[in-house]
């Protein structure tokens, strides 16, 4: 049965994947009447308190928008009430949505996942699909239910994951996808289309845990070619890192795996052709790291930081 006015919608979600979405929904002329997003966060060395992308997009386009600290006390059931809609959208919005809120549209609340579910459900499902070595990721349109993406599946797309993809280039090819099989979920629901429905298989759940500051250490023990994804899958947030002898932190901003062996974590050959390299040896082969940022410096090639610290073969790093 085809509705007799656009549902209208509620989005929810904050960082940049879920603004393409957003702008996706807003450009095809769907009746996205609030968004929901996390509260403004101090960020920087100065703390300067600053609005969440999602809310920049919303005003906008002059969208109203919630930031409440939390989606379970009276005041934000007062304030989805008043707002009434039909249908709830949720891309990387960050809270549990209560039961209350899920069962509150006529339409449910649709939730896209930035993974192949049932595989990596959780926070960090592209940044550990790159670390674990998978050839290929994607986007799951879901609807949602009490479970951590445990809902029944509406569509999903497949995309490959290539050998030199970031979190950076991944990341913009699901918001894509994500985009893209979001406003066709919606627009079948507009003429009135069933939606397909499909369970998840438990068994085959993975969890993408959250990415936390060990995750991101760089542990030259490690093979390079796993050294290798560590890098892309946090690049360019937070960034793999390791610690120097004198207790500095430099992130790793590029590398790739090359061959040499040697004590791990000692330097095998440097380079300052172009942008240069060190060549550090690992468990398993070496990795040659060419861009970094050194502790309470700006981010520098390689050639560049070779010259001001210079390195011997068979130090260690």
């Amino acid at each position: 049965m085809t509705p007799t006015r656009k549902p209208k919608i509620v989005f929810m979600g904050t960082p940049e994947i879920a603004v393409t979405c957003l702008d996706r929904l807003v450009q095809g002329g769907f009746d996205v009447a609030a968004v929901v997003t996390r509260i403004d966060k101090p960020k920087g060395r100065r703390a300067i308190l600053t609005p969440p992308p999602v809310k920049v997009c919303a005003e906008q386009h002059g969208i109203p928008v919630c930031q409440p600290r939390t989606l379970r006390d009276d005041s934000f059931a007062e304030w989805l009430t008043a707002v009434d809609p039909d249908l709830i959208l949720v891309v990387a919005f960050g809270m549990i949505l209560p039961e209350n809120v899920l069962a509150y549209p006529k339409y449910g609340c649709i939730n896209v996942h930035a993974s192949l579910l049932p595989k990596y459900r959780g926070a960090a499902p592209m940044q550990r699909a790159i670390m674990e070595g998978e050839s290929e990721t994607g986007v799951t349109v879901m609807y949602m239910d009490t479970g951590l993406d445990t809902g029944d599946m509406i569509f999903r797309r497949s995309t490959p994951i290539t050998e030199t993809d970031t979190l950076e280039t991944i990341h913009d090819k699901l918001a894509e996808i994500g985009a893209e099989l979001l406003a066709d979920t919606v627009r079948k629901i507009e003429n009135g289309e069933p939606l397909p429905r499909e369970k998840q298989n438990g068994d085959l759940s993975t969890y993408a845990a959250k990415i936390e500051r060990e995750d991101a250490k760089i542990d030259f023990t490690r093979p390079a070619t796993e050294l290798d994804r560590l890098i892309r899958a946090l690049t360019p947030i937070p960034y793999a890192y390791f610690t120097r002898n004198d207790g500095a932190t430099v992130k790793v901003l590029s590398a790739r795996p090359a061959k040499g062996e040697g004590t791990p974590g000692t330097v095998l050959a440097t380079s300052l052709d172009r942008e240069g390299y060190i060549r550090v040896a690992c468990g398993v082969g070496a990795l040659d790291i060419v861009s970094l940022k050194p502790e309470g410096k700006g981010e520098m090639t390689a050639a560049d930081y070779l010259r001001g610290r210079k390195l011997s073969v068979g130090e260690a790093l």
